[in-house]
């Protein structure tokens, strides 16, 4: 997770560099000593270790049963549902505190805490942002809600109860090499790491970037890179879906959507950004299109690809409710899953919900700025940052209407080029309660129970598929966006009036969705939500490829079963290629090239379009396409401010296919006139050095070139697992980059008897040492599942397990 993953590098390595590269302390080679598969920490926890425990805590109200399986999955049974929670915070607490724990001091901007002066900038831009505020507003209103209040405290007292159990000699190895003691958890923690997920799913804005575009560019030339809807966007719900007249009035006064903010490009420090490609595939098909007659559900979230990973697999079986899936270590319940009636998962809505807006104050003291005539008071937020070694440093943020002042003299832009001054408006500093949304949903029983639950979710907005026994299909695109008009934050605002705020919360009535469509099959691969008829504007920045070959696949397939969709799930096909293939033949110039220059373009000739691990063309036309990209667009920009927005690959490959004049095609700094041709013939030579490099050093293969790797959250390679064998990329149904991918696969076939399928690159233990810390990952390489375990109780004496834990008052 990109947030702390660069902290976390500093972090460990100087103790890891001085202990183990010194061949007094230790003197075999630094990585194997601590490769997972053959090094010391094969020895940390015995091969056959015993977790099997009676433990007796006065939180508990009723005794817990936890059953582990020969994957360490556990299987919590408990009289009372937040003794279950108690269990669920303890064994995340168990096999997970250290990334819990380092998640909470990054999302919070304390790593200076730990790491000294290095991470001041990081500490003071998440304080900057509000995440500590957004939290405490969401854990006001999470604790106005009784059950959600229980809950949350009885997670944070299992916690809590494990960490009491530490000592020196037990603390998770990450402790004792960086050398500090876990702190006690804390609902707020939790809230935290809800807001980190916001953060991590919900922040792709390109303000800055699209302002200084829009003010270096013409605007038929800004248009033309960044036009409003793609031709070939196949939206979440289908396109001619009649949508009601909208209830809150979105024009605008004027010619605001056009908004020149300033003629001055705006310089932004670079600042660190979650992964654009955050994103995910769900899907689920009626039992019209089944073998069986029933509905079956599949997700696969795409997120950074870590050790430990994001996820935890339990289930959890109370009076209340029955459910299995993935959990978040470090927030109670099941996140994705099912139960004994429906099954659901969710994909990124990535909708712009973090606007920027230019403060005007009354002086230096900031005391006062100007809004709607009037000078406002200012409020401040004290940030104390603790750095490790130094003396504390100080932050005073302002705080208006919009939200706090993240950008001014002291942070951010560069004072050689603006004085402006810039708040952030943030859906998540609203308070919220997204626990409750899962708390429901794990008890849900049908399509009303769904509804109900996915309300609450605000932020991040997330496209919720769902699937029930009783035959429902149904795909909601979720949560709290902002009413806009056409391009209202797309770009920097004038924050004196209210003319520029959020006209208001699209109505939870009038949120694109879908039931039991004729189609038989609802789908959502992170791309736009609907065509261009929907009446509130709800932004241009989103994948297209995925969402039109899923849906291609699911129309086209009847008799459906499980297995046929493990085989759609971890699908190699390029559909960008395919649309691409066609052009680039058009317009490439064989005979300029020499014929042993020609041996990668005839590879790519036959190419069966899919990225496979040993595929050549695979990698001969990710380079190209490299190439093609910049070579059509440098030029442009090569005098433009920064930072600045850059069209989407689907932009280009549109305009390829569309117009044979291309503006861009032609390279304005030469004196002649370029075309389509020159620039593929341009890019195919540039492409040639590096294509000859990766065959001399017989990396030309997909798989080696991709190099998928599952990181340590430090990044660590002897903690890692890499060059692994798996194909995929952008715009593919397996998505799988280099450090990116599908974090968790599952398949759920709601059978009469739930039959369901799933697996994550990872494994349930966080310590380096344990069999069980990198357990999956050859698995979900090959494109394999496990059948998943939903435990009734009468199944205590299964051989599956392998221990089991009592826990009791």
């Amino acid at each position: 997770m990109r947030i702390f993953l660069s902290i976390l590098t500093v972090l460990v390595t100087a103790a890891l560099c001085f202990i183990l590269d010194n061949k007094k302390v230790l003197p075999a080679p630094l990585g194997k000593l601590l490769s997972p598969q053959h090094g010391v920490w094969q020895n940390a926890d015995p091969v056959n270790e015993n977790i099997s425990a009676d433990i007796s805590f006065p939180q508990l109200k009723s005794k817990v049963d936890v059953y582990f399986d020969e994957r360490l999955v556990p299987h919590i049974f408990a009289e009372d549902e937040n003794d279950a929670y108690f269990v669920q915070g303890f064994l995340h607490a168990k096999f997970r505190l250290w990334q819990m724990e380092l998640q909470c001091f990054a999302a919070a901007g304390r790593a200076s805490e730990i790491i000294g002066e290095k991470a001041i900038d990081h500490d003071k831009e998440f304080r900057r942002l509000g995440m500590v505020y957004a939290a405490e507003n969401t854990l006001v209103e999470m604790e106005k809600n009784p059950a959600i209040k229980a809950e949350c405290d009885a997670y944070t007292a299992g916690v809590n109860a494990y960490i009491e159990t530490l000592t020196q000699s037990s603390l998770p190895i990450e402790y004792k090499l960086i050398g500090y003691y876990p702190e006690k958890w804390s609902n707020l923690k939790s809230a935290l790491f809800l807001k980190y997920m916001s953060y991590d799913l919900a922040a792709h804005e390109n303000d800055f970037e699209m302002t200084n575009a829009k003010s270096f560019f013409k605007p038929d030339i800004f248009h033309q890179l960044f036009p409003g809807q793609p031709d070939s966007l196949d939206p979440i719900i289908p396109r001619g879906t009649i949508y009601p007249t909208p209830s809150i009035d979105v024009k605008t006064n004027g010619n605001l959507d056009s908004l020149e903010l300033s003629s001055d490009s705006i310089a932004m420090d670079q600042l660190s950004k979650p992964d654009k490609e955050n994103g995910s595939n769900n899907w689920a098909v009626a039992g019209s299109k089944t073998k069986s007659g029933k509905p079956i559900l599949c997700n696969d979230p795409h997120l950074g690809l870590n050790l430990p990973s994001l996820w935890f697999e339990m289930q959890i079986h109370t009076p209340q409710f029955n459910a299995y899936g993935v959990s978040f270590p470090g927030a109670p319940s099941i996140v994705i899953g099912y139960n004994d009636s429906c099954a659901w998962g969710v994909t990124n809505g990535g909708r712009d919900v973090r606007d920027y807006y230019e403060i005007q104050f009354r002086d230096e003291t900031h005391k006062e700025y100007l809004f709607n005539h009037n000078w406002e008071k200012t409020n401040f937020r004290i940030e104390r940052i603790k750095v490790a070694g130094k003396p504390d440093v100080t932050d005073t943020v302002a705080y208006t209407i919009f939200g706090p002042v993240m950008y001014d003299r002291n942070f951010g832009v560069k004072r050689n080029t603006t004085n402006k001054l810039f708040a952030v408006r943030w859906k998540a500093h609203d308070p919220s309660n997204e626990l409750l949304t899962f708390n429901l949903l794990n008890r849900a029983k049908n399509y009303e129970d769904y509804l109900a639950a996915v309300m609450h979710m605000e932020t991040p907005g997330q496209n919720f598929a769902f699937a029930s026994k009783s035959g429902d299909i149904a795909m909601r695109t979720q949560g709290f966006f902002p009413a806009k008009w056409k391009e209202q934050g797309d770009y920097l605002m004038k924050g004196t009036d209210s003319t520029y705020l959020w006209r208001g919360i699209i109505p939870q009535t009038e949120v694109p969705m879908q039931f039991n469509p004729e189609r038989g099959f609802i789908s959502s691969a992170n791309q736009h939500p609907t065509d261009s008829t929907y009446p509130y504007y709800l932004g241009r920045d989103y994948p297209t490829m995925r969402g039109i070959i899923i849906n291609r696949m699911l129309t086209g397939m009847n008799n459906i079963t499980p297995e046929n969709m493990m085989q759609m799930q971890t699908s190699n096909y390029n559909v960008f290629a395919e649309m691409a293939k066609p052009a680039l033949l058009k317009y490439f110039q064989k005979e300029k090239f020499k014929e042993k220059e020609l041996k990668y373009w005839n590879i790519f000739l036959q190419w069966n379009l899919s990225n496979d691990i040993d595929s050549k063309a695979a990698t001969i036309t990710d380079v190209l396409w490299k190439n093609l990209y910049e070579s059509v667009y440098q030029d442009e920009y090569a005098r433009a401010p920064k930072p600045i927005a850059y069209p989407l690959q689907t932009t280009l490959l549109e305009a390829m296919l569309r117009d044979s004049a291309y503006v861009f095609s032609d390279d304005i700094s030469t004196p002649s006139l370029e075309s389509w041709d020159d620039m593929i013939n341009v890019a195919y030579r540039k492409s040639l050095p590096l294509l000859d490099s990766l065959h001399n050093a017989g990396t030309l293969e997909w798989a080696k070139y991709k190099d998928t790797r599952v990181s340590h959250l430090t990044k660590l390679d002897a903690f890692s697992r890499l060059h692994l064998p798996i194909g995929g990329g952008s715009n593919i149904i397996n998505a799988t980059r280099d450090t990116h991918g599908p974090s968790w696969r599952m398949i759920v076939h709601l059978n009469n008897e739930t039959e369901a399928y799933g697996v994550y690159p990872g494994g349930q233990s966080g310590n380096p040492g344990s069999k069980f810390y990198d357990q999956f990952i050859d698995q979900w390489a090959a494109g394999k599942y496990y059948k998943l375990w939903m435990m009734n109780a009468s199944e205590a004496s299964s051989e599956r397990i392998i221990a089991k834990m009592q826990l009791h008052p």
